[in-house]
Protein backbone atom coordinates (compact mmCIF):
# COMPACT_ATOMS: atom_id res chain seq x y z
CA UNK A 1 0.00 0.00 0.00
CA UNK A 2 1.54 3.34 -0.78
CA UNK A 3 2.24 6.01 1.51
CA UNK A 4 -0.76 8.80 1.72
CA UNK A 5 -3.30 5.81 1.08
CA UNK A 6 -1.45 4.39 4.57
CA UNK A 7 -1.78 7.71 6.06
CA UNK A 8 -5.38 8.50 5.54
CA UNK A 9 -6.20 4.96 7.26
CA UNK A 10 -3.67 6.01 10.24
CA UNK A 11 -6.16 9.20 10.09
CA UNK A 12 -9.45 7.14 10.29
CA UNK A 13 -8.16 5.24 12.99
CA UNK A 14 -7.62 8.48 14.72
CA UNK A 15 -10.95 8.88 14.70
CA UNK A 16 -10.57 11.38 11.17
CA UNK A 17 -14.07 11.37 9.83
CA UNK A 18 -13.96 8.94 6.44
CA UNK A 19 -13.67 12.76 4.49
CA UNK A 20 -10.93 14.74 6.41
CA UNK A 21 -9.16 11.35 6.45
CA UNK A 22 -8.77 11.15 3.13
CA UNK A 23 -8.22 15.16 2.33
CA UNK A 24 -5.52 15.65 5.08
CA UNK A 25 -3.35 12.55 3.85
CA UNK A 26 -3.44 14.37 0.14
CA UNK A 27 -3.78 18.26 1.84
CA UNK A 28 0.28 18.93 0.44
CA UNK A 29 -0.79 17.29 -2.69
CA UNK A 30 -2.62 20.75 -3.36
CA UNK A 31 -1.47 23.34 -1.01
CA UNK A 32 -3.40 23.28 1.98
CA UNK A 33 -2.58 22.51 5.57
CA UNK A 34 -4.36 19.81 7.48
CA UNK A 35 -6.43 22.49 9.75
CA UNK A 36 -7.72 23.70 6.41
CA UNK A 37 -7.85 19.84 5.08
CA UNK A 38 -10.37 19.33 8.16
CA UNK A 39 -12.44 22.48 7.77
CA UNK A 40 -12.95 21.78 3.63
CA UNK A 41 -13.80 17.98 4.54
CA UNK A 42 -16.34 18.79 7.01
CA UNK A 43 -19.36 19.03 5.31
CA UNK A 44 -18.46 15.48 2.92
CA UNK A 45 -18.48 13.72 6.13
CA UNK A 46 -21.58 10.88 6.91
CA UNK A 47 -23.10 10.92 3.84
CA UNK A 48 -24.24 14.64 4.61
CA UNK A 49 -23.80 15.31 0.52
CA UNK A 50 -25.36 11.65 -0.56
CA UNK A 51 -22.03 10.44 -1.87
CA UNK A 52 -19.51 8.80 0.03
CA UNK A 53 -17.46 11.70 1.92
CA UNK A 54 -14.59 9.41 1.18
CA UNK A 55 -14.57 10.01 -2.19
CA UNK A 56 -15.66 13.22 -2.30
CA UNK A 57 -12.54 14.40 -1.11
CA UNK A 58 -11.03 12.51 -2.92
CA UNK A 59 -12.97 14.18 -6.30
CA UNK A 60 -11.84 17.56 -4.29
CA UNK A 61 -8.24 16.74 -4.08
CA UNK A 62 -8.73 15.96 -8.46
CA UNK A 63 -10.37 19.11 -9.33
CA UNK A 64 -7.43 21.10 -7.02
CA UNK A 65 -4.63 19.46 -8.88
CA UNK A 66 -6.15 19.26 -12.00
CA UNK A 67 -8.86 21.50 -12.90
CA UNK A 68 -8.67 21.77 -16.06
CA UNK A 69 -8.91 17.74 -16.12
CA UNK A 70 -11.36 17.33 -13.36
CA UNK A 71 -14.72 16.45 -15.11
CA UNK A 72 -13.02 13.58 -16.66
CA UNK A 73 -10.78 12.75 -14.11
CA UNK A 74 -13.71 12.25 -11.47
CA UNK A 75 -15.52 10.22 -14.03
CA UNK A 76 -12.99 8.36 -14.45
CA UNK A 77 -12.16 7.81 -10.41
CA UNK A 78 -16.10 7.24 -9.92
CA UNK A 79 -16.06 4.43 -12.02
CA UNK A 80 -13.05 2.65 -10.31
CA UNK A 81 -14.50 3.21 -7.06
CA UNK A 82 -17.75 1.82 -8.03
CA UNK A 83 -15.95 -1.58 -10.24
CA UNK A 84 -14.45 -2.08 -6.71
CA UNK A 85 -17.05 -1.18 -4.33
CA UNK A 86 -20.61 -0.85 -6.50
CA UNK A 87 -21.90 2.06 -5.34
CA UNK A 88 -20.32 5.60 -4.46
CA UNK A 89 -23.80 6.78 -2.35
CA UNK A 90 -23.38 6.53 1.48
CA UNK A 91 -26.05 4.95 2.43
CA UNK A 92 -25.63 2.26 -0.49
CA UNK A 93 -22.12 1.44 0.72
CA UNK A 94 -22.64 1.47 4.64
CA UNK A 95 -26.53 -0.76 4.03
CA UNK A 96 -28.25 1.85 5.53
CA UNK A 97 -31.39 1.05 3.95
CA UNK A 98 -30.70 -2.70 2.74
CA UNK A 99 -29.01 -4.04 6.04
CA UNK A 100 -26.43 -5.64 3.84
CA UNK A 101 -23.26 -3.42 3.50
CA UNK A 102 -21.71 -3.00 0.63
CA UNK A 103 -18.49 -1.75 2.03
CA UNK A 104 -17.15 -0.81 5.65
CA UNK A 105 -16.25 2.93 5.81
CA UNK A 106 -12.64 2.36 7.02
CA UNK A 107 -12.73 0.38 3.64
CA UNK A 108 -13.94 3.23 1.89
CA UNK A 109 -11.25 5.64 2.86
CA UNK A 110 -8.60 2.61 1.69
CA UNK A 111 -10.28 2.49 -1.38
CA UNK A 112 -10.67 6.00 -2.23
CA UNK A 113 -7.04 7.23 -1.04
CA UNK A 114 -5.45 4.06 -2.82
CA UNK A 115 -7.28 4.79 -6.16
CA UNK A 116 -6.22 8.36 -6.19
CA UNK A 117 -3.09 7.86 -5.17
CA UNK A 118 -2.55 4.89 -8.00
CA UNK A 119 -4.01 7.26 -10.61
CA UNK A 120 -3.03 10.50 -10.02
CA UNK A 121 -0.61 11.86 -7.59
Amino acid sequence: MAEKANKAIENHKNFYSCSAAVMCAFADEIGITEDEARATAAPFAGGNMIKCGAVLAAEYILSRKYPDKAPELISEYENRFISMNNSVICKELKGSLTGKPLRSCRGCVTDAAEILEKMYI
